[in-house]
C-alpha cells in the first residue's frame, strides 16, 4: 500500500514549499516537487493543498505511567492513553518518572513503552526517577543502557527540595556509567535532569564539566522554572550544550518569552528544544512546604505552543525543530526529520498550525481531525 501526500506545504522541519511525499511500509520512499505515480497500484492519494506537512513531534519528557503523589494516595495521575498522545500530534515519545520512584518503577515505565511501540508511536524512557542511588531494570545503569534498545538515560532531579542531594562524586559515576555503556551500545547516552529552583542549580553541572565530562552527555529540563536558573541555562547552552523548555507549567515567563530571550542572548535556535511535561502533577507548595494545591500538565501543551511560538516572531522553521530534529539531535536517535529512508512519521496541519492529520510508522492515525486509532481499554 502507497501513501501520496500531494500539494503539500513541506517543513522537513526547513521550509521546502510545495512539495509530494511518497510513503509506503513505514518509510518516505520519494519527495519531489510533483511525483508522478500512474504506474503504481494500491495508492491512496491525499490532497494537501493548503496544508503543512512537517515532521511528527517528539516529546522527550512525558509521565507515561503517571506522575505527582505529593499531595497522598489519591493524587498520583494515571497513565498517558494512546488516542491522547495521536491528538497532540506526537509521534516520538521518552517516558519518564518524577517524584515517585517508590510506588512506580523502571519496570512499568519499561513496559507501557513497549506497548505504544505496538500500538502504532515510537516510545523510548529513562531508566531511574529523581532519587540517587538510581533504580533500574536490570542490575546497574550500565546493563540498561546496553541491552534495553529503548533506554536512552537516566533521569535525575537537581536543586529540588524532593531531590536526593545527591554528591557530586555521584553524580560524576552516573555520568561515566552512560558514557561507557552508551559508547558500547551505539547511543548518545544523556543525563535528563529535572532542574529544580533552588539556589546555584548548575553548580554541579559546571563542575562535572570542568571534569571533563561531554556535554553532550547533560540534558536539563525546566530550565525556564525561574529567571536565575534561566540565566545559568544560557550560560550552559551558550558553551554548546542543549536546553529544554517545559511548554507547560514550570516557567518565570511563558516559554516563547523564554526561547525569544535565550535566542536574543546568542543561544542557536537549534540548541533549544521543547518538552511537555505532560501528565506529571504541577504541585503548589505553601511556605512550610504543605501542598496546597495540585493539577497534571497536559500532554498536548507543545501542539498548543507552536502557534504561539511563530505569532512571538520565531520562524516556523525553528518552532518546529524545537519539537522534532533539535530533540532526535538532543537524543540521538534517527527522527525529527522527513528524508528518503526515514521513517513515516508526519503532521499535517492547517494553514493556522491547528492539527489535522497524523501518521506514525506509515500509518494513518487521524484524518481531517478524526481519530482512527485508540489503545486498548480508552
Amino acid at each position: 500500500m502507497f501513501t501520496l501526500l500531494k500539494n503539500t506545504d513541506f517543513f522537513k522541519p526547513e521550509h521546502v514549499g510545495k512539495t509530494d511525499i511518497l510513503l509506503s511500509q513505514g518509510t518516505v520512499l520519494a519527495i519531489e516537487p510533483e511525483l508522478n505515480v500512474s504506474g503504481l497500484a494500491n495508492i491512496n492519494i491525499i490532497d494537501c493543498k493548503g496544508k503543512i506537512v512537517t515532521p511528527g513531534l517528539i516529546d522527550q519528557h512525558l509521565h507515561l505511567i503517571g506522575g505527582g503523589g505529593e499531595g497522598g494516595y489519591t493524587s498520583r495521575t494515571p497513565q498517558v492513553t494512546l488516542s491522547n498522545l495521536i491528538k497532540s500530534g506526537t509521534t516520538t515519545v521518552v517516558g519518564v518518572l518524577g517524584t515517585d520512584g517508590i510506588s512506580r518503577s523502571p519496570k512499568d515505565l519499561y513496559v507501557k513503552a513497549a506497548a505504544l511501540n505496538l500500538e502504532g508511536i515510537t516510545a523510548y524512557m529513562h531508566t531511574g526517577s529523581y532519587e540517587v542511588p538510581t533504580k533500574t531494570i536490570t542490575a546497574s545503569i550500565r546493563d540498561d543502557l546496553t541491552f534495553l534498545p529503548s533506554v536512552l538515560g537516566v533521569k535525575i532531579a537537581l536543586a529540588d527540595h524532593r531531590c536526593s542531594f545527591p554528591t557530586t562524586q555521584e553524580l560524576a559515576r552516573i555520568v561515566s556509567d552512560i558514557r561507557i555503556a552508551s559508547l558500547l551500545a551505539g547511543k548518545k547516552g544523556v543525563l535528563h535532569i529535572h532542574m529544580g529552583g533552588l539556589p546555584q542549580p548548575f553548580e554541579q553541572v559546571n563542575a562535572l564539566l570542568e571534569m571533563g565530562l561531554p556535554i553532550q552527555h547533560f540534558s536539563p529540563t525546566h530550565v525556564a522554572r525561574t529567571e536565575a536558573l534561566f540565566m545559568d541555562a544560557i550560560q550552559f547552552a551558550l558553551k554548546g550544550g542543549m536546553i529544554d523548555i517545559t511548554s507547560g507549567g514550570s516557567r518565570f515567563t511563558p516559554p516563547e518569552q523564554a526561547i525569544k530571550l535565550a535566542m536574543e542572548a546568542g543561544v542557536p535556535a537549534n540548541r533549544i528544544t521543547i518538552s511537555s511535561d505532560g501528565n506529571g502533577s504541577i504541585p503548589k507548595f505553601n511556605e512550610q512546604g504543605e501542598v496546597i494545591g495540585l493539577t497534571a500538565a497536559a500532554v498536548d501543551n507543545n501542539l498548543l505552543l507552536l502557534p504561539q511560538l511563530i505569532n512571538a516572531g520565531i520562524t516556523p522553521a525553528d518552532a518546529i525543530a524545537m519539537m522534532t530534529a533539535n530533540v532526535a539531535a538532543s537524543l540521538g536517535i534517527n527522527k525529527g526529520r522527513i528524508d528518503v529512508g526515514q521513517d513515516a512519521d508526519l503532521c499535517v496541519f492547517n494553514d493556522d498550525f491547528t492539527l489535522n492529520s497524523v501518521i506514525a510508522k506509515g500509518q494513518m492515525l487521524m484524518q481531517n481531525h478524526e481519530l482512527l486509532v485508540s489503545g486498548n481499554f480508552e
